[in-house]
């Protein structure tokens, strides 16, 4: 894959956001995880979420693709609460694209049988599917390993491919969820050059948490940092580490992730 020097929009202040959390909250058996979190991850964006495990970053994702319900407030993509919509309907309806940590593939299917299947559920048109298959297998430059079960391939390959499938519906909205973890240094890159083509390229709004901060500062245009259920800290990845309650709470005096 082609690498793409990274187009990083100076403001998003005029754009229309692609997806806002207005005063969401949410709590698991009476222990509050989130406390009135707002935010808005705007078009052509990169945004960040960090903080430590269990701050409440899966969380989030699973409010914005149904999976749970807020206790309070709301969550809108284009100009719309999506609460009331099922899961399916989200991902369809309003174009959210959704990357787990872990699994999300068909161990036992070969990469191409994935997104063969994947691509039947997802496109009704034969021709569309089929092209949209054949896209998709060059862009990620799969060609040598479509017929590699699933299982076989490496963390990184397994993780480009269920990136690969969350793009057959074609997202405005893309959520990854923890995408660095427990990979090398070099798949690494690759996955954040992978990342950021997909914001130039595709147009696509996306949102990554993880708790590694410098992984994810290097490719984000903004992040938020959560601690104790609330947003402490919002800004540029440079504003962030300058910031005093980012510095307290997460970050320490002496980090640097260029």
């Amino acid at each position: 894959m082609a690498i793409i020097k990274k187009f990083r929009i100076k403001s998003f202040k005029n754009l229309k956001p692609a997806l806002k959390l207005n005063k969401v909250s949410f709590s698991f058996k009476q222990r509050p995880i989130l406390d009135s979190i707002s935010f808005n991850l705007n078009q052509g964006e990169i945004l960040g979420l960090l903080g430590p495990n269990g701050v409440g970053k899966s969380t989030i994702f699973n409010l914005i693709t149904g999976l749970l319900k807020p206790n309070f407030g709301s969550i809108i993509i284009n100009d719309q609460d999506v609460l009331n919509y099922p899961i399916a309907e989200r991902a369809t309806t309003f174009k959210i694209g959704y990357v787990p940590q872990y699994g999300g593939y068909f161990h036992d299917l070969t990469l191409l049988q994935n997104l063969r299947a994947i691509a039947e559920i997802q496109i009704i048109d034969n021709s569309i599917r089929l092209n949209t298959v054949e896209k998709i297998i060059s862009q990620f430059e799969f060609d040598s390993i479509i017929n590699i079960p699933a299982k076989f391939l490496s963390g990184g390959q397994k993780k480009k491919l269920v990136i690969a499938l969350s793009l057959l519906n074609s997202p405005k909205v893309l959520l990854l969820d923890e995408p660095f973890a427990a990979l090398d240094v070099l798949t690494i890159k690759m996955l954040k050059e992978l990342i950021v083509n997909l914001q130039s390229q595709e147009k696509i709004s996306i949102c990554i948490c993880d708790h590694q901060a410098r992984d994810l500062l290097s490719c984000v245009d903004n992040a938020i940092i959560l601690s104790n259920c609330k947003i402490i800290a919002k800004g540029t990845p440079t504003q962030l580490v300058n910031d005093i309650h980012a510095k307290n709470a997460y970050f320490g005096d002496s980090f640097k992730f260029n």
